[in-house]
């Protein structure tokens, strides 16, 4: 569990950080008590684009530098099917790649990063499918490939997204920055 010292800087109580959350404890981060104030933080419902964090730990993944694996429960009745597009309702690809930013972020503020979470980019970003309202599961996959915690704080990562166990979102290269408030 975080609590924070300083009004600023999280830490990690007992030296131990959890290796899964609950959407509870990402409601949490939402409200920015998680990592403490000025520090980075999810977003919330409805851009809040997973229920639940399986497994996070820094030193697995492809890369040996950190993994998480993320889910999200589908439903018909979620806000973007009734938008995107009326009549072919679909989830904006935009959203999974925004979830797998967000995640890279939650990694950085968990290794204890300060400052807010901003998207920088990706190198290579790939759709092969999509999200309707007849599927069940959509399951985030996140490889870090490089952490730079010096005055910056970046993440770089490699990411997928399945369906209903069939891969079709990828992101190489992502790329997530903390930053102090101006």
């Amino acid at each position: 569990m975080f609590v924070p010292i300083n009004a600023q800087a999280p830490i990690i109580l007992n030296d131990r950080r959890k290796d899964n959350y609950s959407y509870a404890e990402l409601l949490e981060c939402g409200q920015g008590d998680l990592f403490g104030p000025g520090n980075a933080q999810l977003p919330s419902p409805p851009m809040l684009m997973f229920d639940r964090i399986i497994n996070i730990d820094d030193k697995g993944g492809r890369y040996g530098k950190g993994s998480m694996l993320a889910e999200l429960d589908i439903h018909p009745e979620q806000w973007f099917f009734q938008c995107h597009f009326k009549g072919d309702p679909v989830m904006p690809g935009c959203l999974g790649l925004d979830a797998m930013w967000q995640l890279i972020g939650f990694f950085l503020a968990w290794k204890g990063g300060l400052g807010r979470g901003r998207a920088l980019g990706g190198n290579e970003i790939q759709f092969s499918g999509q999200v309707t309202p007849d599927r069940k599961l959509v399951r985030y996959e996140v490889d870090i490939k490089r952490l730079v915690q010096r005055g910056l704080v970046m993440g770089i990562a490699d990411a997928r997204m399945e369906v209903d166990g069939e891969t079709i979102y990828r992101g190489a290269g992502l790329r997530v920055g903390l930053f102090a408030e101006m």
